[in-house]
C-alpha cells in the first residue's frame, strides 16, 4: 500500500517495533495519527472525540501496566455500548403504541341476504 503525506498506513508489526525501540517517537506518531483522525471527523463531533481521547490517555497514564490500561479501556467501551443499548431499548418502547388487550365491539345492522 502506498504511503502519502495525508494518510497514515498503520502496520501493527512496525508499530510494535517502534514502541519497543523508540517509545517517545511512538507516542509522538500515535498522537499525530489520532489528531489526524479526529480532524477528519465531522466538526460537530471533534470536541467529543478529543475529550474521549483525553480520558483514554488518562487511563493509560494512570494504569500500572499496559494490560491493565487495555482492560480498563475495554471496560469503558463495553460500558458505553451498554448505555447505547439501553438508549436504543428506550427509543423502541417510546415508539410503540401501548398494546391494548380489550376492544369495543361495534354492532352492525343486519343486512338482508340476497337470494340467488
Amino acid at each position: 500500500m502506498a504511503r502519502s503525506e495525508t494518510a497514515y498506513h498503520i502496520d501493527f508489526d512496525d508499530w510494535v517495533r517502534l514502541a519497543k525501540t523508540d517509545p517517545a517517537r511512538f507516542e509522538d506518531l500515535r498522537d499525530r495519527v489520532l489528531d489526524y483522525c479526529i480532524t477528519r471527523a465531522p466538526t460537530d463531533r471533534q470536541e467529543r472525540l478529543r475529550r474521549l481521547q483525553w480520558r483514554i490517555n488518562q487511563v493509560r497514564n494512570t494504569a500500572s501496566n499496559p494490560l491493565s490500561a487495555c482492560i480498563s479501556i475495554s471496560n469503558m467501551m463495553w460500558s458505553s455500548f451498554s448505555h447505547l443499548d439501553e438508549a436504543y431499548d428506550d427509543l423502541q418502547h417510546c415508539r410503540r403504541p401501548p398494546f391494548r388487550r380489550c376492544a369495543r365491539i361495534l354492532p352492525f345492522p343486519e343486512q338482508p341476504r340476497s337470494k340467488a
